[in-house]
């Protein structure tokens, strides 16, 4: 649980919790939580579902971005020139906070033009010691201000491995960014949950509770890709289906203004382990992934209920649109449909 010691460099993500043991006891503590979050979703789902035809949401046309790295190099502003777009999303980790000025330069680095989405990864560290997250959040307020005015605050919560064990651990560490929002940066829009994958039950309880918070915009790590192709179901819901169902439980809810954010998607690539962030039997080839990337990219637009769709990411030689193993720079087939795309 302490990054980034348990950061796996190759996928971008932290490694699993490999203690059962450990990981079992955590969750037990929040057991009645998990009992109210099921029920909470039993009551809300079939209004949603019911909902979705019935409500006016508002039309959106969808910007589409894509996720960018300090790690991965300055080979990154001359890519994003040539994709020519304006839209990224630059992930700061709060273990890493002491490197927050160069953060900043890299930043800076894509120029004036671009539209900077901040998206501050939790650690345990500052799960347990909210005072450590309110120094360390208004640090990164203070100095992306001039360049940021949108903040993803966590990221991936449903699951362990990223350090939350509950709902509510991440509302509360979510709350604390809030306070030192309307305390200091009060033009700043924060953004959540930021609930990985169909699991909408998480995002029930981030919505429909009794906490005091408010997402100026909610986000989602909507993947699709062990499913396959975008249209393929998983409990009888393909990706549109999904969009239309967190839109309506948006729409119900006084936790969030209706705008959703989908900040993460991308499918495996094969023959790249250990990069690849799941394991083989998931990977498709680049052409596929270029195909299915087009797929979902026109589905989320077409239902005019998606912002912004951020790509995961321009540079990752398991998942992204860019292979630069060996220190060899290779533009795969979806970096050329990803230009495309921004250019329609």
């Amino acid at each position: 649980m302490n990054f980034p010691e348990s950061w796996d460099k190759y996928s971008d993500q932290p490694h699993i919790i490999t203690d059962k043991k450990f990981k079992k006891s955590q969750k037990e503590k929040f057991l009645l939580e998990y009992f109210k979050m099921f029920f909470v979703f039993i009551v809300i789902f079939p209004i949603s579902f019911i909902w979705q035809f019935l409500m006016r949401y508002p039309k959106t046309q969808m910007q589409i971005g894509i996720g960018v790295n300090l790690d991965k190099g300055n080979i990154q502003y001359e890519l994003v020139e040539e994709l020519s777009v304006k839209n990224l999303l630059v992930r700061i980790p709060l273990w890493d906070i002491n490197r927050v000025d160069e953060y900043v330069a890299f930043a800076k680095g894509f120029g004036g033009d671009k539209n900077i989405m901040i998206n501050i990864l939790q650690d345990r560290e500052h799960v347990d010691n909210l005072e450590l997250l309110h120094t360390d959040i208004k640090t990164i307020f203070d100095k992306f201000q001039s360049i940021s005015s949108e903040y993803q605050i966590g990221n991936a919560t449903n699951r362990t491995k990223w350090g939350f064990f509950a709902v509510s651990e991440y509302l509360n560490f979510y709350q604390v960014a809030q306070q030192v929002r309307s305390q200091s940066f009060p033009a700043l829009k924060l953004i959540g949950p930021s609930v990985i994958d169909f699991e909408y039950y998480y995002t029930t309880s981030s919505l429909f509770n009794f906490k005091n918070i408010k997402f100026d915009k909610l986000s989602s790590l909507l993947y699709v890709d062990r499913r396959g192709a975008p249209d393929k179901r998983q409990y009888g819901f393909n990706f549109k289906n999904k969009i239309n169902l967190l839109a309506s439980m948006v729409h119900l809810s006084t936790k969030s203004n209706n705008e959703i954010y989908i900040t993460e998607s991308n499918w495996p690539l094969e023959n790249t382990a250990p990069y690849a962030p799941t394991s083989e039997k998931e990977c498709v080839s680049e052409s596929k992934y270029s195909q299915y990337m087009q797929d979902y990219i026109k589905i989320a637009k077409d239902t005019n209920k998606v912002s912004k769709l951020y790509w995961h990411q321009l540079v990752a030689p398991g998942y992204g649109l860019v292979d630069n193993r060996d220190g060899i720079v290779r533009k795969t087939p979806a970096f050329y449909k990803f230009k495309e795309l921004i250019n329609i």
